[in-house]
């Protein structure tokens, strides 16, 4: 079973940028396919990004294509969310999850991962 940790969040102001990172423990995140999601207050869960095991197939929400980047780091054994010109409404709370079924493509939906960190707070000033 693989732990998972996010830090990087924080407050800033509207055009700026945080990087979000999901630690792991327990197993090496080569063997999962990895996703961000993210749930403000009073709405429902939602789909951010997500990135293929090897991560070479990245995938993005169309609210943050263009702004977001996922990313992988093997040696850190990191997935990594780049988060540049933020907007107010991207205030939520990140969660990063892992997926480790057999399938190639990483799953937008909250229901294919299995395993979930603690989240971390981003709030976006205006």
């Amino acid at each position: 079973q693989v732990q998972l940790v996010e830090s990087g969040g924080g407050l800033v102001q509207a055009g700026g940028s945080l990087r979000l990172s999901c630690a792991a423990s327990g197993r090496t995140l080569r063997m999962y396919k990895m996703g961000w999601f993210r749930q403000a207050p009073g709405k429902e869960q939602e789909f951010v990004a997500a990135i293929s095991r090897s991560g070479g197939s990245t995938y993005y929400a169309d609210s943050v294509k263009g702004r977001f980047t996922i990313s992988r780091d093997h040696a850190k054994n990191t997935v990594n969310l780049q988060m540049n010109s933020l907007k107010p409404e991207d205030t939520a709370m990140y969660y990063c999850a892992a997926d480790p079924s057999l399938t190639l493509v990483a799953g937008t939906r909250p229901r294919e991962y299995d395993y979930w960190g603690q989240g971390t707070q981003v709030s976006v000033s205006s």
